[in-house]
């Protein structure tokens, strides 16, 4: 008989689990080309650039960073294609993380704004600042460098 009990009140857990889950209303970045920093200062940022070389050592580095102490591949996973794609749409809230395969995005965000967003955060994502907290200044160029590498990836 307590089995039993044990049993039914697991399985009343998971279904009322499965329910509050359910009714969650959440949504994809529709507006995922959008810039992220703010117009007064998107222009300024789009005029800084990373000084460093985009070699093996350089991206083997932020590479290291991506995986490790930086965490990036928690959201954006190992791939860099981000979470979200083997989760149904609509099934999360707010933007999902940004997908660094995605050339187009590529092309369209310069060194400069992921770097701003590295050190400001990402209004409305779950994006936090990294600089100085986790990364020095140097380590985030790596990082960016190992990012950029991901637009070879293909699809």
């Amino acid at each position: 008989m307590t089995n039993r009990v044990g049993i039914t009140s697991m399985m009343l857990l998971v279904v009322g689990t499965l329910v509050i889950v359910e009714g969650l209303t959440w949504a994809a970045d529709k507006a995922v080309m959008r810039p992220r920093v703010p117009r007064d200062q998107i222009e300024a940022a789009r005029v800084v650039t990373n000084p460093l070389p985009a070699d093996e050592e350089t991206i083997a580095k932020g590479k290291a960073l991506y995986e490790g102490k930086a965490f990036c591949k928690v959201c954006h996973g190992p791939d860099g294609k981000g979470l979200g794609g083997d989760i149904a749409p609509g099934s999360l809230k707010g933007p999902l993380p940004r997908d660094f395969t995605d050339k187009k995005w590529q092309v369209a965000r310069t060194d400069g704004e992921l770097f701003w967003i590295l050190k400001n955060g990402s209004k409305g994502t779950a994006m936090a600042p990294f600089i100085p907290l986790v990364l020095t200044e140097e380590e985030a160029w790596q990082v960016l460098r190992y990012v950029r590498s991901f637009a070879a990836v293909k699809q």
